[in-house]
């Protein structure tokens, strides 16, 4: 009997011990079922579901006829689970280097490629599970695939981005990145309606990460994107882009840029860039990173360049604007004149002698737009300038656009005034000028330019249209009948002046031609022998409904001035544009004598 005392208070002990561990464990079951439960449930299915985004088509883009621009195709992206991927080619014996042969071939590229995406790290220098093979697959490489039966594949629907035309249109359109999204051009300005709203399939998945058959994937359905309706007009913007590489080639020229629009309401008819780029392959082999963004630069809405004679039209309607001219005033020209110690000289140093106003504009005489300048006053000029948008960006709806530059009022000097008054001292970019060119035409109004006509998106085959351009910011520059009087100056330029390579008979062409030396982007002076020439122009003068300006940049040394490469390009778009825009000649034509003209 003394015996079981021991054992029976070892027993106690015992059970004392087991009721604190059962005691434990129910506590323990207590809370990860029931205080902790939603964050094991959240673990558990981490790992037995998986998340697949669902690429939204993107909206498509199009002409002013409907022509399409971009499209998006139904492909499929392909991604790999590394740690099912992996034991499954150790189970099966095969080695990682054949793995990676079959999958470059299918997917034509580069063995060691898919060797460094198998192997890939995070920052940190640890493995990751999840990683993309190669997106945008077609379904014959998709087929491929699948009978390699490798686990761990898992293949998803996704979306590639289409341009029918390739180079057409390259620089307003734009393209898309890999992950959908626009890098540059309207791709890039109207992304968000464009690109749509991503949907996601949840699936559950086994170990392997294979889909699991007989369940229900949950799945949110994506929100496809918008269509954009440009103000572009195919015809137009073939024959521009035509006309663009001609000029390019007949001059030996950097560049050439072409803009149209219609005066009336800011719409871009056309714009184009020569040299241009394959949308379908922005990426040039060779290229620096800084070569390929230069190819993809829209020089007419970033570059900003001396306008030189051109803006001879600005200075003539501040003039008018300001009541500081008439038809009575004359000016004597001699080929120079002195503003404080500085020289000035008209373009040849020509002496005109006694001219009218319409005179200085026909001959783009520089000594004469000196002494108008002076009329004007530095004050006048420069508010004149500001409210016609110049040193300032014009709002166009594409990425990228330059300033200008117009120096601030306190700090132009005499020298300063005279020199702005023909064109120097002064930049612009092509579309801040037609801009400001475009009141002259639709007698005083400035009006944002713009390449969005509508945006928009199909239900059941029917057409909503979700937005149409409402961004006008209209303002009166200068009055109406200012605005024709400067109109029939402008056609006498064409008839019978620096631009009478423009001239088309039985047609009413007002224009302007401008030379100027290129500017040195380091130090602010000008790089000999290098030049941009460019032409303005509008028709019919009386009524203009189409508008254009030429910029040639680096034409040959030999052949610079804008009458020798600016001017023939215009004739050919005007030759052209006329029939194609139903505009007729005069019923009875009239002869005119075109005096010889000088090259500025």
């Amino acid at each position: 009997m003394k015996r079981e005392k021991p054992r029976g208070k070892r027993i106690f002990i015992v059970g004392i011990v087991f009721s604190v561990v059962f005691s434990a464990l129910v506590g323990r079951l207590v809370f990860v079922m029931g205080l902790n439960s939603s964050n094991y449930k959240g673990l558990a299915l981490q790992q037995q579901t998986k998340s697949i985004a669902i690429a939204p088509a993107r909206g498509a883009i199009v002409d002013r006829n409907g022509l399409d621009l971009a499209l998006s195709m139904n492909v499929y992206r392909v991604d790999a689970d590394l740690i099912v991927l992996k034991k499954y080619l150790v189970d099966k014996k095969i080695s990682e280097g054949q793995a990676c042969e079959k999958l470059s071939k299918i997917f034509n590229i580069k063995s060691s490629d898919i060797e460094k995406i198998l192997n890939t790290q995070n920052g940190k220098g640890k493995s990751l599970q999840f990683v993309s093979l190669k997106r945008k697959v077609e379904q014959g490489a998709v087929d491929s695939i699948k009978k390699l039966k490798y686990k761990g594949i898992i293949i998803s629907n996704d979306v590639e981005r289409i341009y029918p035309n390739d180079s057409f249109l390259s620089h307003v359109i734009g393209h898309t990145n890999l992950d959908g999204s626009g890098v540059n051009g309207v791709e890039m300005s109207y992304n968000n309606d464009l690109a749509g709203i991503p949907g996601v399939k949840v699936v559950e998945m086994d170990r392997e990460s294979n889909e699991l058959p007989y369940t229900e994937a949950v799945t949110v359905q994506p929100v496809n994107g918008k269509n954009l309706t440009l103000t572009i007009d195919e015809r137009i913007q073939e024959l521009v882009e035509r006309v663009a590489k001609e000029t390019l080639k007949e001059n030996g020229a950097k560049s050439v840029s072409i803009t149209v629009m219609n005066p009336n309401n800011g719409e871009v008819l056309a714009m184009a860039n020569s040299p241009d780029y394959n949308l379908n392959n922005p990426y040039l082999n060779g290229n620096t990173s800084k070569e390929t963004q230069e190819t993809w630069k829209n020089k007419a809405v970033s570059d900003v360049f001396e306008p030189g004679s051109i803006f001879k039209v600005i200075t003539a309607a501040a003039a008018l604007q300001n009541n500081v001219v008439t038809d009575k005033d004359r000016f004597v020209s001699n080929g120079s004149i002195k503003v404080g110690n500085k020289t000035l000289y008209s373009d040849n140093r020509e002496n005109y002698g006694v001219q009218t106003f319409s005179d200085i504009i026909k001959h783009s005489d520089n000594v004469g737009f000196v002494k108008l300048g002076q009329m004007i006053g530095k004050d006048n000029m420069y508010k004149f300038t500001k409210n016609a948008g110049f040193g300032q960006k014009s709002g166009i709806d594409l990425p990228g656009e330059g300033t200008g530059l117009v120096k601030n009022l306190k700090s132009i000097t005499p020298l300063d005034l005279a020199t702005m008054s023909y064109g120097q001292g002064v930049a612009v970019t092509q579309i801040q000028y037609i801009a400001a060119f475009n009141a002259v035409a639709n007698g005083g109004t400035w009006i944002t330019p713009h390449v969005m006509k509508e945006i928009s998106h199909n239900v059941n085959g029917k057409k909503i249209i979700d937005k149409q351009y409402d961004n006008f910011n209209k303002k009166n520059i200068m009055a109406n009948d200012k605005a024709a009087k400067l109109r029939t100056y402008l056609e006498t330029v064409v008839k019978a002046g620096t631009a009478a390579g423009t001239y088309i008979d039985g047609y009413h062409i007002a224009g302007k031609t401008g030379t100027a030396n290129e500017v040195n982007s380091v130090n602010g002076g000008y790089i000999s022998g290098k030049y941009i020439s460019s032409f303005v122009g509008m028709a019919p003068a009386s009524n203009p409904k189409v508008s254009l300006i030429v910029t040639v940049e680096e034409p040959n040394s030999g052949k610079y001035y804008a009458a020798q490469t600016a001017v023939p390009a215009a004739k050919k778009l005007f030759s052209e544009l006329f029939p194609m825009m139903n505009i007729s000649p005069d019923n009875v034509k009239n002869v005119v004598v075109k005096s010889t003209f000088n090259k500025k």
